[in-house]
This record gives C-alpha cells, sequence and structure tokens, in this order.
C-alpha cells in the first residue's frame, strides 16, 4: 500500500511515466476499504488464528482476503489524454486491461453492468463486508460470477486503481474473518457466495503460475491501453520512502483501526 501511494506522489511530480504494476502478499492479508467500520465488520481473533497481516487500503470498497492470487495496481493522472471524467468510465478503459489478460489466458471474461434498479441499490449500501461478494461497474464476471474485483481512489489529480486476480481461494478461511448477527447468517451467506464469485482454479482444468498471468495480464495492458511498457527500477531513496512510509502510516493502529 506504501508503495501504490509513492508511486502516485512519484507520477505526480512529474518523476515518473503511469505506472502498470504487479505484485502479491507476504504474510497472506486481509485488506479492508478506506471507508469500512473494522470493528463492527472483522473478526481479529480469526485474523490472529489465520496468522495473516491486516493493512487499510486508501481505496474504497470491502474486505479482500489476498492470499493465491495476483494483485495489480494502475497509477494515471486524470489529466491523461486517453481517461474519463467520469470514475465509472476510468474504471471502464482500466479495467480493459484484465480483459484482454483473462481473454489471453483463455477465459471469456466479460464486464459486469448492474442492470436492475436493485443491483446499483446494492452497490451503495452492501449487504456484506466481503469484496466478492458482489460485481460493482466494469469489473471482471465469468458465467456470471466475479472474478476479479477493484477499487479506485483520486488524489489530488491522480488515480489509482488496483485490485485482485483471484487463483485460488478458502472460502472458509475468507469467512471466518468477518463477523455476523448468527451462525445461521454466515451460512446462508456463504452458500450464496459460490453463485457470486469464482477463482481462475474453479474454471480452468490447469492452473497458470503467477509469473504466466503477470506475462498475459501485461500484454493485455498494453493492447488495451495502447502503450509499450518499460521497466521501472527503483533507486535506493525511493526504497528508503516506501518503508519510511509503511512504518510511519501503514503499520500503525490509527490508520489501519481509524482510532
Amino acid at each position: 500500500m506504501a508503495m501504490d501511494e509513492k508511486l502516485m506522489d512519484w507520477h505526480r511530480a512529474g518523476h515518473i511515466y503511469p505506472v502498470v504494476r504487479f505484485y502479491g502478499w507476504m504474510p497472506a492479508t486481509l485488506s479492508v476499504g478506506y471507508f469500512q467500520k473494522v470493528h463492527k465488520e472483522i473478526n481479529f481473533e480469526a485474523v490472529k488464528k489465520h496468522k495473516l497481516g491486516f493493512v487499510r487500503r486508501p481505496t474504497g470498497g470491502r474486505g479482500v482476503l489476498h492470499d493465491d492470487e495476483l494483485t495489480y495496481s494502475v497509477i494515471v493522472s486524470e489529466d491523461h489524454p486517453d481517461m474519463p471524467e467520469s470514475v465509472t468510465e476510468a474504471y471502464r478503459v482500466i479495467s480493459a486491461g484484465l480483459l484482454e489478460g483473462f481473454g489471453r489466458l483463455g477465459l471469456k471474461a466479460e464486464f459486469a453492468i448492474p442492470q436492475t434498479k436493485a443491483e446499483r441499490e446494492m452497490l451503495k449500501n452492501p449487504r456484506s463486508a466481503v469484496c466478492f461478494d458482489a460485481p460493482s461497474w466494469y469489473e471482471m464476471v465469468v458465467e456470471g460470477r466475479k472474478i476479479a474485483g477493484s477499487a479506485q481512489t483520486r488524489q489530488k489529480g491522480i488515480i489509482l486503481q488496483h485490485g485482485s486476480i483471484i487463483r485460488s481461494l478458502d472460502e472458509d478461511k475468507l469467512f471466518d474473518l468477518f463477523l455476523y448477527p448468527s451462525e445461521r447468517v454466515r451460512d446462508r451467506m456463504q452458500k450464496g457466495f459460490k453463485s457470486k464469485a469464482a477463482a481462475i482454479d474453479e474454471l480452468m482444468s490447469e492452473l497458470p503460475s503467477l509469473e504466466v498471468m503477470k506475462k498475459n495480464f501485461r500484454s493485455g495492458f498494453e493492447t488495451a491501453l495502447n502503450v509499450r511498457f518499460e521497466e521501472l527500477v527503483l533507486t535506493a531513496s525511493q526504497e528508503k520512502e516506501i518503508h519510511n512510509l509503511a512504518k510511519v502510516k501503514y503499520s500503525q493502529k490509527e490508520w489501519n483501526y481509524k482510532l
């Protein structure tokens, strides 16, 4: 999270070009959206039991278990000539890279477009703290099931969109991490989840490696955004800035728990 924030800062200052980044998590981590009320929604005993990291994202959205996945982030100026002004349309442009990437993996993904008034209302007032419980505008679905979750923020003229591309998922572990009015409610939500979300290993006979996924999604973003990527190598000074921000902000209870 600290690296995503610093990349925004450096792009805003004109030190770097727009960035597409792929990364993973060690240890597996529960991240929550910027606006989530964690003490009402998160089971911290389960977070500890499963030996997970915990961090609040600078973006919105709901809880995400980052475990066996490929995470991506895109950092670009709001005034980039190819970037629409509206948040929803910016999602469409950026997420086209995901659409292309899934196609290269052999998966026929589609944009999620909430059709009914009830579906759009659910996005405003989600019933669940779990991110993959329902797709938002222009997120990826395969056969009607959400396969990638994304979140976005805009800060001082810079867009950050990042999200999770799930390779495999331990549903019991995921649902352990949230608080419910009763076990009956949890059971109902977990059973319903299977029809709403899917991991790649459920949709492909052979699970691609992380390196294969990176290669295909990189090519997907290049095609969709009509760009050619160059590798960004951080300086020792930049690495130091990232570690310092992680220490003073993203490792602090005041940020993560909104104390």
